[in-house]
């Protein structure tokens, strides 16, 4: 998004980072969030935060005699402000305090070096790390340069939180009651028959995971007084347009498609999270934001990937509030193995059976 700042100051974000505010501030006093940072000959810049940190990344063309800048705020107050060198296509890096109780970190790039701010995201790919490609720029000459320790105890300490199952764990009771036979939704396990969806890490499938998830979202929600269409309760093939039709018919309060996401490239397992997206309206806001919640409490440590606008067909072509929930990522490592429980599963289901409540008990 562009700043109204003589159009010369962007704002590049991911979606980890529109919705920010749900992370927690660091006191002024604080150490800096930054923790490491590494620039690599393949123009990936890469960072290790405080878990949950609030980042702001901004863009600023040449100037005053300077190339391209990009910077990323931390919060924190940097102990020793300092300059390095660049090479290849960077000029300098920089760290530096903008301000009391924040950390800079700056990166110019030489004055021959175009860079097309709309190329520029900064995407969480975990409670601590982060990636900023800067796909467009040359890399000849470019070797990678960086501070600190990019990989820290935090793999293994997951390992053993997945180990322990300490799930954040809710149960029926803590479910909100709401009027007996008076709402209808439909629920829709993504993909199904020959279209096996995505397939994660040790072969585990999005159809087997979602299907699983959502039978149970529809016994919790019958159990407390929800009329519920399932669009598909076993391993059939369902098309697109039939799901819609099946929701229309019904005259239902809401409709939720339940999915598991991946990355193209697998190989990319650092890469996890938990997304909800609406097609329009105040209404299929309400309902995504209140089922992505309660689903990343059921998954502490997975990204906030946040609530997003999408055009996805079912949710655009349904005539009643619609979501499409992500639960996390079959290719991704902490995801992965926590889908492939059934008791996370569980949880999940609970998770989103209470959103929906929640949106119903607002109606």
């Amino acid at each position: 998004m562009v700043l109204g700042i003589s159009r010369r100051l962007a704002l590049i974000a991911g979606t980890a980072l529109q919705i920010s505010i749900l992370f927690y501030e660091l006191p002024l006093n604080a150490a800096s969030a930054l923790a490491a940072w590494h620039l690599g000959s393949d123009g990936v810049l890469k960072l290790r935060t405080s878990r949950g940190a609030n980042l702001k990344a901004f863009f600023q063309y040449a100037q005053s005699g300077n190339g391209d800048r990009v910077w990323i705020d931390f919060p924190g107050e940097l102990v020793r402000p300092r300059s390095l060198p660049g090479n290849g296509p960077v000029k300098e890096i920089r760290l530096g305090k903008p301000q009391k109780g924040f950390t800079r970190l700056v990166i110019e790039f030489n004055k021959s070096i175009s860079i097309d701010p709309q190329d520029l995201k900064l995407v969480g790919t975990s409670p601590d790390q982060w990636e900023l490609n800067f796909g467009g720029i040359p890399t000849n000459g470019l070797r990678s340069i960086g501070e600190g320790n990019l990989i820290r105890t935090v793999q293994r300490r997951s390992e053993r939180f997945l180990r322990s199952s300490s799930y954040q764990s809710l149960t029926i009771s803590d479910l909100p009651n709401i009027p007996q036979g008076r709402y209808k939704v439909v629920i829709d396990p993504g993909h199904g028959g020959p279209d096996s969806g995505a397939v994660g890490i040790s072969g585990i499938r999005e159809t087997d995971v979602v299907l699983d998830i959502s039978l149970q979202v529809a016994e919790i929600l019958e159990g407390k007084g929800v009329k519920v269409i399932l669009t598909r309760k076993s391993e059939i093939d369902l098309d697109l347009a039939p799901r819609v039709v099946i929701a229309n018919k019904t005259r239902a309060n809401a409709f939720v498609s339940i999915h598991a996401n991946a990355k193209r490239r697998s190989t990319r397992r650092d890469v996890n999270g938990i997304e909800t997206f609406y097609f329009s309206g105040k209404k299929g806001y309400r309902l995504a934001s209140l089922i992505q919640n309660e689903v990343l409490r059921a998954s502490p440590g997975s990204p906030d990937r946040g609530v997003r606008r999408s055009r996805f067909f079912v949710i655009r072509r349904t005539n009643m509030p619609a979501v499409l929930v992500e639960t996390g990522f079959l290719t991704g490592k902490l995801d992965s193995l926590r889908l492939s429980q059934a008791p996370h599963r569980r949880n999940l289901a609970l998770a989103i059976s209470k959103g929906i409540l929640l949106y119903l008990q607002g109606e």
